[in-house]
């Protein structure tokens, strides 16, 4: 039987709560006024509103006031957000969105596996921390671009970034890999996490 996919609103009760958390919980040093997080996580104003009166109220977030950092007048003052490091249940959420993300990612391992003949599948780039890889997922095999797209679009409305990714077929792999390709080697030879692999490369 097929095992039912996790989706993280189902957990958290909202979608833009979900995001928001997801967000603050993977960018825990970083600060952020409410039009961009509405565009971050993709979600109507009033709802981001809402969740972040929530959080804060909760004690996962701090509001503070602060200088809108794209403002050109010195007057113009913004609500700023950031995550509460020192709430109590802060770590042990850390802990938990980083076990969602491994779900998250078995999902969709499985479903790109369901429409397609894959060879190679890692995550890489921004899911290892490697800001210098240029692509944050590699996949080698064949598929429809189509359908590829789809799911990792839907991918991305669970998780608060969007993602690079490289599908490539089995015979480019393999000539690139040859020639020692810069971009294919940059990925072969730094931090990655390898989900599928029938190359044995």
């Amino acid at each position: 039987m097929m095992k039912k996919p996790f989706r993280l609103e189902q957990m958290f009760g909202s979608k833009t709560r979900a995001r928001l958390m997801a967000l603050f919980l993977s960018q825990p040093d970083d600060t952020f006024f409410v039009r961009e997080l509405t565009r971050r996580i993709d979600a109507q104003l009033n709802s981001v509103r809402r969740e972040l009166k929530n959080l804060v109220q909760l004690g996962f977030l701090s509001e503070k006031e602060g200088e809108h950092k794209d403002s050109k007048r010195l007057s113009d003052k913004k609500r700023f957000y950031c995550a509460n490091q020192d709430f109590i249940l802060f770590d042990d959420l850390r802990g938990l969105f980083q076990k969602v993300q491994i779900l998250l990612k078995q999902n969709l391992v499985q479903e790109i596996q369901e429409k397609g003949r894959i060879d190679y599948f890692a995550f890489t780039g921004r899911f290892v921390d490697a800001i210098d890889i240029p692509t944050d997922i590699l996949i080698v095999g064949s598929m429809t671009q189509a359908d590829l797209e789809k799911m990792i679009a839907k991918f991305e409305d669970e998780i608060p970034y969007e993602i690079n990714y490289t599908l490539m077929p089995k015979d480019e792999f393999l000539d690139r890999r040859q020639v020692a390709d810069r971009f294919l080697l940059s990925i072969l030879n730094g931090e990655k996490v390898v989900m599928i692999d029938r190359l044995h490369h």
